[in-house]
């Protein structure tokens, strides 16, 4: 089924001690678009500025990527991130960051974004990420992805978006910041916890949404939307996300539920040239798989073959800088990895006797 994505489309300037690079594609929705476009058609929303280039849109293009809501802003320059990572690339270093066209980003999404059955919000402010989400009300499947900033300036606004969500995607350290908790498990279990009963915070929010859209319909001549109570109120349902995923950089990822944990290491490489948007690489496979068994029920096990096939794909992404390496992927490459994840990760239970 398709999937849309909102985040940012960008030129990145990277250096690690492998080598540099400047002004490369970039940007959490080209990365997200790439890899989840080998499962299924992906609508891309995000602004570029005068000075984005065909070339770059031809690589999307080529992946069969709709980038018909990719907006050109007249006279603006598209977002600029510069860094440099260490012999650590877990962390890095940011140099400069320039976000152009997309400080003043507001997504506008075509019919047929809107009526796309999964929906990706990449890191983008809580608030946007709301209006987008409350613009595909009939999605099947929406996951979210955000950043240390967002929990630290707009926590409110972020905890409205999450609990909006299918499934939230963010690093082990954020999940630990989010909460409060030192455990990544407990993390995950305390945000699981708010699906069970709406906080009155989110009540309001739910009722000052339902007011708005209802308004625009009135005005627009529009009729109430089915489920709707009088006095724009919607019929309680089931809030907030049902599948966490903690990215963990060369440590893998972790995936937690209500029935249970499940965890995968990084595909184990002899060269790892540039970690830049591997963790959109890991969303986009992860995303793209769900969304490609959108009819099937979400269980334990579909959701463990989604994180094999995202730890696969962002595998490749470091491989070379930028999007290099995922735009001369081939489908069977993938396979042939995840294969290979799994036989790295399985073992048989062989016990023996143990004195104490």
């Amino acid at each position: 089924m398709p999937i849309t994505v909102v985040g940012s489309i960008a030129y990145d300037s990277v250096s690690t001690p492998f080598g540099e690079r400047q002004r490369m594609l970039g940007g959490a929705a080209v990365h997200f678009a790439l890899a989840a476009s080998f499962f299924n058609e992906v609508r891309v929303v995000g602004p570029v500025g005068e000075d984005f280039g065909e070339t770059e849109l031809d690589v999307l293009r080529h992946r069969g990527v709709d980038i018909a809501d990719v907006e050109r802003v007249a006279g603006g320059k598209t977002f600029f991130w510069r860094g440099k990572y260490g012999w650590d690339l877990n962390s890095r270093e940011t140099l400069d960051t320039q976000l152009g066209v997309f400080e003043g980003f507001k997504p506008k999404l075509s019919e047929g974004s809107r009526s796309s059955d999964v929906l990706f919000l990449a890191n983008i402010q809580p608030d946007l990420q709301r209006e987008v989400r409350a613009q595909l009300p009939d999605a099947r499947f929406v996951a979210l992805d955000s950043m240390n900033l967002w929990i630290e300036a707009a926590r409110d606004s972020l905890l409205k978006a999450i609990a909006e969500c299918d499934c939230l995607i963010l690093n082990d350290s954020e999940l630990r910041q989010l909460t409060g908790k030192a455990s990544l498990y407990a993390a995950a279990r305390e945000i699981l916890s708010w699906s069970s009963a709406p906080a009155p915070d989110r009540e309001q929010a739910d009722r000052e949404q339902a007011d708005r859209e209802q308004a625009d319909r009135e005005q627009a001549g529009g009729e109430r939307h089915d489920g709707e109570q009088p006095g724009g109120e919607q019929t309680p349902t089931r809030r907030g996300p049902r599948v966490i995923v903690a990215k963990q950089g060369e440590y893998g990822a972790a995936l937690v539920t209500a029935d249970g944990f499940f965890s995968l290491p990084a595909f184990p490489l002899e060269s790892v040239v540039d970690p830049t948007g591997a963790g959109d690489t890991f969303a986009g496979g992860f995303v793209g798989y769900i969304a490609a068994h959108i009819e099937e029920e979400l269980t334990d096990e579909l959701l463990r073959q989604a994180m094999a096939h995202g730890t696969a794909l962002a595998s490749f992404n470091v491989e070379e800088f930028g999007t290099h390496r995922v735009e001369s992927l081939a489908g069977a490459e993938i396979v042939a990895r995840v294969r290979q994840l799994r036989e790295f990760t399985q073992f048989s239970a062989a016990p023996v006797p143990l004195g104490g």
